[in-house]
């Protein structure tokens, strides 16, 4: 079979499995598409192995792995093995959350800040450790490598006001046209200035899955247009809680006499994310209410499963770090990495 060039040198290696659904998708992977039903392993919806799979198949409409063949993105059977795996990831969402359409509740619900704070961002301020932080700095960057590429999706399933307003944020998130200024640059930037890889999905294999679901449920609702209301949900409560959060790791970095550039990748979101919110809601949302008011529980839903999962992934890391122990899954390529 011939190969196409784009299948090869991604600099991105399958990651390990942690199952056996895993572990299907990344022995079929590892070959050629050949036609054969691929079987579906049921599995946790959260657990390891059905997240590191669905994560799996989700990268190769991001920037692939070495050595896959590029026709897995559209293999039939890949999609619908990928398309079973979403049904119990989805599942799982929409049976944790409350539901319902009071998008005012949801959204003004994200602007309270409870005294005492008690979150990771508080946590890391207040009583946090060098390793603590570099811990999260990993977590982190199953994410921030593709800052703003799922949102990117829904782009052309929004029309009128409420796509001309998204667009202007991704803009933004974008660097403004600039490569140096691109929130994926300059949290690689971070990486570097915190002594760690800058390499794209360098600490995968150590990321667990609570960090891993969170970019999961965003390519969900950015791949399917049905969920185009809900991803509007998460990225306005993204909006919304970042700018808060960041002055509390900005002003632990400061505290723990971190690089600059660590400092730079929070302060950029303190700035554009509080603008960013009056953008989400006011421009996007309400305008894609008007043109679509039956959306607006889809909306509440993408609010409530953001912080479903991103109160998976603080009490991951709280309960651990309360422990004493590490929150990654793996410290031998980690403990590398610190003394390199």
């Amino acid at each position: 079979m011939t190969w196409s060039a784009s299948g090869y040198d991604t600099g991105v290696k399958l990651p390990s499995p942690r199952g056996p659904l895993s572990e299907t998708v990344v022995a079929a992977l590892s070959g050629d598409p050949d036609g054969r039903t691929i079987p579906f392993a049921a599995a946790d919806p959260y657990g390891e192995d059905l997240t590191i799979a669905l994560y799996t198949m989700y990268e190769l409409h991001y920037g692939g792995f070495d050595g896959v063949h590029p026709a897995w993105e559209w293999d039939p059977a890949l999609l619908k093995l990928r398309a079973q795996t979403e049904i119990a990831f989805l599942a799982a969402l929409r049976s944790d959350v409350d539901g319902g359409d009071d998008l005012e509740e949801a959204l003004d619900a994200l602007l309270v800040e409870h005294v005492p704070g008690s979150g990771v961002s508080h946590h890391l301020r207040d009583n946090g450790t060098w390793d603590q932080m570099r811990e999260y700095f990993a977590h982190r960057s199953v994410y921030h490598h593709k800052e703003a590429d799922p949102h990117a999706w829904v782009i052309p399933r929004l029309r009128g006001q409420a796509k001309a307003a998204l667009v202007a944020v991704e803009f933004d998130e974008f660097g403004g046209g600039r490569a140096d200024r691109m929130h994926s640059r300059l949290y690689a930037d971070l990486l570097q200035g915190a002594g760690m890889s800058p390499d794209y999905l360098h600490y995968l294999d150590d990321v667990p899955a609570p960090a891993i679901a969170i970019v999961n449920m965003m390519s969900l609702f950015g791949l399917h247009r049905s969920l185009r209301g809900a991803l509007v949900g998460h990225f306005a409560a993204a909006e919304i809680t970042t700018a808060p959060s960041a002055q509390r790791i900005a002003q632990a970095l400061e505290r723990l006499h971190a690089d600059p550039r660590c400092v730079e990748f929070f302060t950029e979101h303190i700035e554009a994310d509080a603008v960013h919110e009056q953008i989400m809601r006011r421009d996007v949302i309400g305008s894609l209410l008007e043109q679509e008011p039956e959306l607006r529980a889809d909306v509440v839903f993408g609010v409530q499963a953001t912080e479903l999962l991103e109160a998976r992934l603080a009490d991951h890391l709280l309960s651990s770090w309360a422990e004493g122990e590490s929150s990654l899954r793996t410290r031998l390529r980690w403990l590398v990495s610190q003394n390199g």
